[in-house]
């Protein structure tokens, strides 16, 4: 039985997390700060009983010191989630969680913590616009749109050597990073720092690369969340989804229940050691489909939202490509009709206040959407 520290714990993937540690016989200790906007200033009553809960912030030493003690494995989780609304609280993100995992490795390597592995949450969000192709010059990894074409609604980027149309292929892990929001950078920052660190240090670390979660407990009165609990919330209080472009836009959503597994089989495979894998499907599916799918399962007689509208900093295309981590046993197994179904289910009795459309009115205000 290993000693597991989960940073986040309390959090929509980390709870889900701690479950299955705590189902599989492993002694749990959870770190969480509690974020008021994420947990609404309560604690959810999801909460593993098996686990101890640490109620305190990363970058504090007392709070590191005791919830470290006696662990073994750490599963990284703790972030602040959400690219407009990192575009301007600068501070507090870079903070969270650069500063926050810096924290943590410092008190890790100087207090001497007997760390056997390490497994940080990073984000698809780093890579900005996923891989294309050009029918051309071949593979293409455009870089922000241009915003001459973004005011004409062209929305499709361009190959940057010939000028021609790209189609979007599967994004790998060896593409150029490219983060495009302040939220993308500090993603980056907590895998690049966990990386580097661990293998400076001989403690093996492996980076997730998370594509677009979903699932039941991602808060649905926080409007910077994931797609779909943003969704889930206007929806379920009979308002359309309001989504940005045409909303032909793609991405790659993921169940919940295959993160976990992808986190438990990063921390028991030694082929996993000190690299870096995409947690995606594999598979592309357009903004406006997932906001039909979800009015559908609600039962709702309302319609999207289209704004023709663009949010600094967003991409076009990025769907996983997944070779890498099924070649250390990954598989996903839950179908996007199975999991947004599954999600409906809780999100009917869970507590959703619907706060996007002041979200959407803060990035207006200070000049974030063209």
């Amino acid at each position: 039985m290993k000693k597991i520290l989960v940073t986040g714990g309390a959090g929509f993937i980390g709870s889900h997390l701690v479950d299955r540690l705590v189902k599989d016989g492993e002694d749990v200790v959870v770190l969480d700060n509690f974020e008021p906007q994420v947990h609404q200033g309560k604690k959810p009553d999801y909460l593993n009983k098996n686990a101890r809960y640490v109620d305190g912030d990363i970058r504090n030493e007392k709070a590191l010191k005791e919830s470290l003690v006696g662990v073994d494995s750490v599963y990284h989780l703790a972030a602040k989630v959400g690219v407009g609304q990192s575009m301007y609280e600068i501070k507090d993100y870079v903070d969270g969680n650069t500063l926050g995992t810096a924290s943590l490795w410092d008190y890790i390597i100087n207090k001497k913590a007997n760390i056997k592995k390490f497994v940080v949450a990073s984000s698809m969000s780093i890579y900005g616009e996923g891989a294309y192709k050009c029918a051309k010059c071949g593979v293409a990894f455009p870089h922000l749109r241009n915003e001459a074409d973004l005011k004409k609604k062209n929305w499709e980027p361009f190959c940057p050597d010939c000028g021609a149309p790209l189609a979007s292929v599967p994004t790998g892990e060896d593409k150029k990073l490219l983060a495009t929001s302040v939220y993308a950078i500090t993603k980056k920052d907590q895998e690049e720092l966990s990386l580097n660190i661990g293998e400076s240090y001989k403690i093996p670390t492996v980076a997730l690369r998370f594509f677009n979660v979903y699932g039941p407990r991602q808060s649905l009165s926080n409007p910077y969340t994931g797609a779909c609990a943003i969704f889930s919330s206007r929806v379920k209080n009979d308002n359309p989804p309001i989504i940005y472009e045409d909303g032909l836009q793609t991405r790659d959503f993921v169940d919940v229940r295959d993160i976990v597994e992808a986190c438990v089989l990063a921390m028991k495979s030694e082929k996993a050691d000190y690299g870096n894998f995409n947690v995606g499907t594999g598979r592309a599916m357009t903004i406006k489909k997932v906001a039909e799918t979800l009015i559908d399962l609600y039962g709702k007689d309302i319609k999207p939202e289209i704004t023709n509208q663009y949010r600094v900093g967003d991409i076009r295309h990025c769907y996983a490509g997944i070779e890498k981590i099924k070649a250390i046993g990954f598989e996903p197994k839950i179908d996007i009709k199975s999991g947004l179904k599954n999600l409906v289910e809780w999100g009917k009795v869970a507590k959703a206040v619907d706060k996007s459309a002041q979200a959407h009115e803060e990035l207006k205000k200070r000049r974030l959407t063209l």
